[in-house]
């Protein structure tokens, strides 16, 4: 396949131009800006000379009920060498977080060359001046998370629907939003690429996800290949004390107080980081811990509500949910014996009698609670659950309706003594890597390798460290672990529903070679130029001609 391109303009510049001019539609996680976007791109593509003779073959998907009446964008290039049905997807999505964190400089977000000049004008880190002024890094919002990708993306297919005559095999190219928040995007994309998988005769053999990577510790230089995705599960504690007045506080179980204990015993612990396939997940961290009392009084709170951001690689939904388990067991046991031992000194030094306190360890999970009440109320209790979810899911946060349905089955209950319910709320993220086990992914494999065996500052990892839309197209969960997670995630198929029968029927084996840069989120983002403009695409060009079974380019 040539190099040279039917244009005057280099790959590199394309690639720089169309991020800068992608950059300039704020697409916003939640704003019109993520409909305009897809617009903008879907209008672009029916003006590349392929999509003119071929128009068909851009469309979008509009979401059903959703309130921005947003879109998934496709667009597939058909190789003409000869018959083939080998597909590779080459996907990103187009949403982006706020620009509140820009301050005065917000104006000029998505404007690189207005807010380079006014980032010269502050006072920033000596790696923040460095890269400002070499010439090599774009700042803005959405340069590297990630517009680039998409530019880099768009160049590989414009390049290779100029060239259909010289290679086999089709490139679908699909852009989602609601990424930086629920995955909707992709989601909702799943049964879609299964009606033209059946209807087009496609088999997806790869697919590229060019979402940002950049330096994983200080100093770092390495570029990354990723060959999956991290999982993540939000395990959460509904928490049932015994009430009292503050003036008789050993009388009662304050819930904040095993809440405490919990937060102490899993944040940020080590030893609950996932080491699977070599590689470790971040420690968990909570993302609430909170009590239920509605108001001020001078009664101790009744329940307490907390969740954690559980990241996974190998751990399965009821693996965490056991290890949890033997955690809330002892730090509810530790609680006890902390106010005894309180009690005990408070009343020798009151000269009263102590009696020991009659607070037990106890704790459950959501389904083992849910079945002993079905047994006891009968089919009340799931139309009392369902009725809260029909009042609650879309207008309330999912995960305070998903703590309601376990309070209603929790305040219901026979028993009335403190307890800890554990559960998981929305979002599900699956785990999943390319492992070799069929020939495609070990013809990838191979592929990748030959890669980082010519250029030593690219290596690979199994897994994607942050969250990634390509988790939702191939999983590694097993259908008895999944069905551990519904019956554990009440409400999970109206605020949460993943098609899990259709990723694990599409099985896609999807990695990410994603652009470069550095602090996404933050109003320093930058991508750097020289890899995500003139390396990458080439990279990805190459592996896409490869993969579909072609000679190298």
């Amino acid at each position: 396949m040539k190099d040279s391109s039917l244009t005057t303009e280099t790959h590199e510049t394309f690639v720089e131009n169309l991020t800068v001019e992608l950059m300039g539609i704020p697409s916003i996680n939640g704003t019109d800006g993520e409909v305009e976007i897809i617009h903008h791109l879907e209008d672009r593509l029916k003006k590349l000379a392929y999509f003119q003779n071929k128009p068909d073959l851009v469309w979008t998907q509009k979401f059903e009920n959703d309130y921005l009446n947003r879109k998934n964008l496709f667009a597939l290039v058909k190789g003409q060498k000869e018959a083939s049905q080998k597909t590779v997807i080459l996907h990103a999505h187009c949403d982006t977080v706020t620009v509140e964190d820009f301050g005065a400089l917000e104006e000029g977000a998505y404007n690189p060359s207005k807010l380079m000049k006014s980032l010269d004008q502050l006072d920033l880190p000596d790696e923040v001046k460095e890269d400002l002024h070499s010439g090599d890094w774009l700042f803005g919002r959405g340069s590297v998370d990630m517009k680039s990708g998409i530019a880099a993306h768009f160049w590989v297919l414009k390049y290779l629907s100029e060239r259909v005559e010289e290679f086999a095999g089709n490139v679908l190219f699909m852009i989602n939003p609601i990424e930086e928040t629920t995955h909707g995007g992709v989601i909702e994309a799943v049964p879609e690429l299964e009606r033209i998988q059946e209807e087009l005769h496609l088999h997806f053999v790869n697919a590229i996800n060019t979402d940002f990577t950049g330096p994983l510790y200080q100093g770092d230089k390495s570029n990354y290949f990723y060959l999956g995705s991290v999982g993540k599960l939000l395990p959460a504690f509904l928490i049932r004390g015994k009430e009292t007045h503050v003036g008789q506080p050993f009388e009662g179980l304050d819930p904040n107080h095993i809440a405490s204990e919990l937060f102490r015993n899993i944040q940020l612990n080590p030893n609950l980081s996932d080491y699977h396939a070599g590689e470790l997940t971040p420690p968990p961290t909570a993302l609430k811990m909170r009590d239920l009392k509605p108001t001020y009084n001078v009664q101790t709170p009744i329940e307490s509500f907390l969740y954690f951001n559980y990241f996974v690689h190998g751990n399965s939904p009821d693996k965490v949910m056991d290890q949890l388990r033997s955690i809330a067991e002892a730090s509810f046991e530790k609680v006890v014996y902390e106010a005894n031992n309180a009690y005990r000194k408070y009343c020798k030094k009151n000269n009263m009698a102590y009696t020991p306190l009659p607070w037990k360890p106890n704790v459950t999970t959501f389904s083992e609670l849910y079945a002993q009440e079905l047994r006891r109320q009968g089919p009340e209790l799931t139309e009392r659950l369902q009725e809260i979810l029909e009042t609650y899911a879309g207008k309330e946060d999912p995960r305070e309706v998903t703590r309601r349905m376990v309070q209603e089955v929790l305040n219901s209950s026979s028993s009335k003594d403190p307890v800890v319910v554990i559960f998981f709320c929305t979002p599900y993220v699956p785990r999943n890597y390319v492992k070799g086990k069929n020939d495609n992914e070990k013809k990838l494999l191979g592929i990748l390798n030959d890669i980082t065996s010519q250029d030593g500052n690219i290596k690979i990892l199994n897994f994607f460290p942050f969250l990634s839309d390509s988790s939702y197209l191939a999983l590694d969960d097993t259908k008895e672990e999944i069905e551990q997670l519904i019956a554990n995630f009440p409400g999970m198929e109206k605020l949460y529903p993943v098609p899990v029968d259709k990723i694990r029927k599409l099985d896609i084996p999807a990695i990410t070679m994603g652009v470069y840069g550095k602090d996404a989120h933050k109003f320093t983002e930058r991508v750097y130029k020289p890899y995500s403009f003139e390396k990458l695409p080439i990279l990805i060009r190459d592996v896409v001609v490869k993969v579909l079974g072609n000679e190298s380019t």
